[in-house]
């Protein structure tokens, strides 16, 4: 295995490509041999990337009542749980989140909004008003949205507005999709995906571990999103909600709904650097679950090729500090506040 590991960072970091069977065998690597795995991801993530990393804010625009069936989600209609079920907030409160978010040492700043096509109308107006405002009231930042199934023309009007990343997980892999979600296919998240690039937006697009896959769904998974041309990879954890289908997988020590018990954090760590491997440009950003899954190896997780983070609180739970992030960060020799100033230099726009 060790050799294996070495032959995967060489390729890598000489500008090939992992192969699939490489990296189905990477994910059989064991305890002992998942921090080698983690070096390697992380001297690809330091060449292609550098030291810079994303932290991104996320304001719950409107949340609950959804009417897709997405077995880990509290806010699906289909379920009964302790979610917050609230109307789309006002612009100006969304602009007061965007700068709160920024005064936390949030680089980027995401409106999310729970439905399936998630905003239309005066809802959406309101999204393209606060997009702008934010990006004259709070400079520097930028500006994300995950609005469910949008048209083209949504995305359009989106990009001329100012967003510079949609976001619109695959969650699981082509086979393993129908055990998460039937009111919608996998095809149609790969199709939005597509169309988010194809307007020239960023497309962000990851999945959640942990939700009963296999290792070669968690494999299956990484090369969809290379091939759909993910610009930014959310690698989420399942912090299972009570009342959803995935409820019962709260018993941390028994086996749940998924039937297995939940992913414990060298095995979590062991994806992020594999994915870091197959997909060494991109930004591998770890979010939701994560502090209640990779608990103390937060820190070994970062150095395992992630550079980006979500902080603050999620969307219906609670996260750290950001304080406490930003100061991990730092001691791990990232940088977060010249981040902009990175980006300006790359030719993008803040």
């Amino acid at each position: 295995m060790l050799d294996l590991i070495l032959k995967a960072r060489e390729t890598v970091l000489a500008g090939g490509d992992l192969s699939y069977d490489h990296a189905l065998t990477l994910s059989g690597a064991s305890d002992v041999e998942i921090p080698y795995l983690a070096a390697s991801a992380n001297e690809v993530r330091a060449h292609f990337v550098g030291d810079h990393v994303e932290s991104c804010g996320l304001a719950n625009i409107k949340s609950g009542a959804c009417s897709e069936n997405c077995k880990f989600c509290s806010q699906s209609a289909h379920y009964k749980t302790d979610s917050p079920v609230y109307p789309q907030i006002g612009v100006d409160e969304i602009v007061r989140q965007a700068g709160a978010a920024k005064q936390m040492g949030a680089t980027e700043f995401c409106l999310v909004s729970s439905g399936r096509g998630a905003v239309d109308g005066p809802e959406f107006e309101a999204v393209l008003e606060a997009v702008r405002r934010i990006r004259r009231e709070v400079p520097g930042i930028f500006v994300d949205c995950s609005l469910g199934f949008l048209t083209g023309e949504q995305m359009a009007r989106l990009k001329e507005a100012g967003i510079y990343r949609n976001n619109h997980n695959l969650e699981a892999s082509e086979r393993y999709f129908k055990n998460v979600c039937t009111t919608h296919t996998h095809d149609q998240r790969v199709n939005h995906v597509r169309m988010v690039r194809d307007h020239g937006i960023h497309p962000c697009s990851g999945g959640i571990l942990g939700m009963g896959e296999t290792p070669r769904d968690r494999i299956d998974l990484a090369f969809e999103l290379k091939r759909i041309g993910a610009d930014c990879v959310p690698i989420n954890i399942l912090n299972p909600r009570r009342g959803t289908p995935l409820g019962d997988t709260l018993e941390a020590d028994g086996v749940g709904a998924t039937g297995q018990s939940p992913l414990q954090p060298l095995e979590i760590i062991k994806y992020i650097a594999i994915y870091r491997l197959i997909l060494p440009k991109a930004t591998i950003k770890i979010a939701g679950g994560r502090e209640v899954n990779l608990r103390d190896l937060q820190a070994m997780a970062m150095q395992a090729g992630a550079n980006g983070l979500v902080i603050g609180n999620y969307l219906t739970t609670m996260g750290r500090s950001p304080e406490q992030d930003l100061q991990m960060l730092k001691d791990l020799g990232f940088s977060v506040e010249t981040h902009a100033a990175h980006r300006r230099a790359s030719g993008v726009k803040v």
